[in-house]
């Protein structure tokens, strides 16, 4: 398909609803040279059915359908997909008919006869128009979010083999799991993994399960039928259609309820499901990616979560590892995170003093991403200096760890920080040094530099001291 506006999908669904077999033919032929999944259907009892079944991007409306006029159709059409864009086609063109059209919600008029571009031009106007709804919808929710979120930028070797990891898990198609302590970063990572999918510009749809009561949760997720339960005033479609050809990212997905799961299961087997409320089958493409900060196999021994569910979702597992263990990437997180706010707060020229940074490398953050940059957003806000210091971050009076301890040492061998003029070697004096500048120094080429050695000697320090 040509790029209107460089946000049409790579595949995309249309509905025709036209009495004249010809005129179906013609218009599956034209769509299906831009990468379309055609249906054709002759009735307005065909469309809706076909509408019960499957999503919609675009619908080709008659306005004569034998004794039938699409007119009367096009309101119940609206109803069943919000959102859908119809393009009405009709041989007795008027303007009084292209009025009421659009009136009653059509956002298209394509008089007969027609060219194939011209039905093409006219599904291409509908398909950007709602990517470009659908991306504007998308990143005031990153704003709202992920503001500030971590970078994937990385010192840390085996976070580096991490994200190779998830790259992988990206480029397939099948169910992601992600694990990790709370603050880890695993909705960012989510989002990390669509841009990085075959997916990357088709919806994104996130359900965050506990923010849900249980008896919502199937309602939520698959949709419902008018009058399926007390205060369902109308058909409501659900997140796993909102996310048709894209994705669908549930979070905390431990926290679903028995109905919401089985149903669950039962989609991952087959993607089908049904509206609460209502019988009839439906069908949906769409990837999941789930992330908990539990470990469900706990969760399936207590009777929590069932099983099989368990064992469909834990496809392709990612662990996402707590900031502790990727300590080499604590000070350019924190400086990523000044950046961003005092750009923020209008606050420019901010730095971390020496024992700040020292600090920061060493405290052990049990609260992860989220802890550190809260942290900094706090003391961009509060410190009435624009050096700022461990008070400022509010960790002052936290315990921070030894180097040794920081760097993996094991219990039981000597923690203490070598202070000059006490009884410590040389080499560990050296260690120290080097560990602070290192942690402190936007790269390991400004650290030789501060330290007045080469990088090659700089390597070679770091790896015979441990710090490499």
């Amino acid at each position: 398909m040509e790029r209107v506006d460089g946000a049409i999908p790579p595949a995309w669904s249309a509905l025709i609803i036209d009495d004249d077999p010809g005129v179906r033919q013609s218009l599956r032929l034209c769509l299906e040279v831009d990468n379309a999944r055609v249906l054709g259907v002759a009735t307005s009892t065909g469309a809706l059915e076909a509408l019960e079944r499957s999503r919609f991007d675009v619908v080709f409306l008659d306005l004569w359908l034998q004794s039938e006029s699409g007119l009367d159709v096009l309101p119940e059409i609206l109803r069943r997909q919000p959102g859908i864009g119809v393009i009405v086609i009709t041989a007795f063109a008027s303007f009084e008919t292209a009025v009421e059209a659009m009136r009653l919600g059509a956002v298209d008029y394509l008089p007969k006869p027609f060219t194939p571009e011209q039905v093409r031009h006219a599904a291409r106007r509908v398909i950007s128009a709602n990517a470009l709804r659908r991306q504007i919808s998308e990143l005031q929710d990153r704003l709202e979010e992920t503001e500030g979120e971590a970078t994937f930028e990385t010192r840390s070797p085996a976070y580096s083999a991490f994200l190779q990891t998830a790259a992988r898990a990206a480029a397939s198609d099948s169910v992601v799991l992600l694990q990790g302590e709370s603050g880890t970063g695993k909705s960012v990572l989510a989002r990390w993994i669509r841009q990085h999918s075959r997916r990357s510009r088709s919806p994104f749809v996130t359900v965050h399960c506990p923010m849900l009561s249980s008896e919502l949760m199937s309602s939520t997720l698959f949709g419902h039928k008018k009058g399926a339960f007390t205060g369902a005033v109308s058909d409501a479609i659900g997140k796993v259609e909102a996310a048709e050809g894209g994705s669908l990212f549930l979070d905390e997905v431990s926290e679903l309820s028995a109905d919401a799961q089985a149903r669950l299961l039962r989609f991952l087997h087959d993607r089908r499901f049904e509206r609460l409320g209502d019988p009839a089958e439906r069908k949906a493409d769409v990837r999941l990616i789930a992330a908990t900060n539990k470990k469900l196999e706990d969760e399936v021994k207590a009777g929590r979560f069932r099983e099989d569910l368990y064992f469909r979702l834990n496809v392709i597992a990612l662990t996402l590892p707590p900031l502790r263990e990727r300590r080499e990437d604590i000070v350019p997180l924190a400086h990523h995170y000044l950046r961003y706010f005092q750009s923020r707060q209008g606050r420019p020229g901010l730095t971390f003093s020496s024992r700040c940074t020292d600090g920061l490398a060493r405290y052990a953050w049990p609260g992860n991403l989220r802890e550190l940059r809260n942290a900094v957003e706090r003391a961009v806000i509060l410190s009435p200096s624009n050096v700022l210091e461990l008070e400022d971050l509010g960790i002052e009076a936290a315990p921070l760890l030894s180097l040794s301890e920081a760097d993996g040492g094991v219990a039981g061998e000597r923690c203490a920080t070598p202070v000059l003029g006490e009884n410590f070697s040389v080499a560990e004096i050296e260690r120290e040094h080097i560990a602070r500048v290192v942690a402190r120094a936007p790269s390991l080429e400004a650290a030789a530099q501060i330290l007045a050695i080469d990088s090659t000697t700089l390597q070679r320090k770091r790896k015979r001291y441990g710090l490499a």
